[in-house]
């Protein structure tokens, strides 16, 4: 797992703020997050072994967010202390749920020369990245797992163009619409995926919220569908969707599989508040999969 690690200030509003409003909240709570902690936490909590690679400040915040990974046995050995402060988001949440963040990535930009923290793959590794960090950290990491014949899966978010040689790995990407949009800089989803293929995705899951999931591995193209729940904050609703499709693939399940677990996990997610609380545990998932 390579990703970020950081503090979430949440407020929630009646509604999302529009540019230059200001919304007066009815609550605020503080959570611990990052994309790759949040996803290394879903992972753990479906049952996976994890390894962090991430960096945190020398600062409380640091020390709160590695607490936090052990607790929920995840192996923090190989995130660094820096002197950049530990990662903050600030986070609005309105009434359906849904949110907007702005993250000051602080620790997660001091993350460059990472060839010394990957060392031997264990057997059925995964590698879950996302792009809280910084590209080279995440080239660095998908070079290393290509050449040992390790299944990649990469959510690209925050989205940006992604270098030809990230996509040459063969990762399985997890992207919403728009993120696929951004990754590929294609003016349509169709188009998009066509083009991250051929420059090598082994595959390509297009999350959707509400709507459910759809799957395209080559030929293949299989909707799935979203469970009907009632959504209370969806932050973290990606991450889990990516911690757990990572977690069944490193079990050896099928790729559509996987897709279905996290899909299934994401959506008992949304029914929490905070990106972590919502989390849901492997019993969890498997009673939702078995209903």
């Amino acid at each position: 797992m390579i990703g970020s690690i950081n503090v979430d200030l949440v407020v929630f509003v009646p509604h999302l703020p529009t540019p230059g409003e200001t919304v007066l909240g009815s609550g605020f709570e503080r959570h611990f997050g990052g994309k790759g902690a949040n996803q290394a936490v879903a992972a753990a909590r479906a049952g996976a072994g994890v390894s962090m690679i991430g960096a945190v400040g020398r600062d409380a915040n640091g020390d709160e967010s590695l607490d936090q990974l052990v607790r929920e046995g995840v192996d923090v050995a190989r995130v660094r202390r820096v002197e950049e402060p530990t990662g903050v988001a600030l986070i609005t949440v309105g009434p359906d749920g849904e949110n907007q963040i702005a993250v000051a990535p602080g620790a997660n930009r001091v993350m460059a020369d990472i060839e010394q923290d990957l060392g031997e793959p264990m057997p059925g590794a995964v590698l879950l990245a996302s792009l809280e960090v910084p590209i080279a950290a995440v080239t660095a990491a998908m070079r290393w797992a290509s050449h040992h014949g390790v299944t990649i899966v990469l959510n690209p978010a925050p989205a940006q163009p992604l270098p030809a040689e990230i996509l040459a790995c063969g990762p399985i990407l997890t992207p919403n619409r728009d993120e696929l949009l951004t990754i590929s800089g294609a003016g349509d989803p169709e188009s998009a995926v066509m083009a991250v293929q051929r420059a090598g995705a082994r595959a390509v899951i297009i999350t959707r919220g509400a709507s459910g999931a759809l799957l395209v591995d080559g030929e293949r193209r299989v909707e799935i569908p979203a469970r009907q729940v009632t959504a209370v904050d969806a932050t973290g609703a990606g991450d889990t969707f990516s911690g757990v499709l990572a977690a069944w693939l490193a079990e050896g399940r099928p790729l559509l599989a996987a897709v279905q677990a996290g899909n299934v996990a994401a959506g008992l997610s949304v029914t929490r508040a905070g990106a972590r609380e919502g989390m849901p545990t492997r019993v969890e998932i498997e009673a939702e999969l078995a209903r």
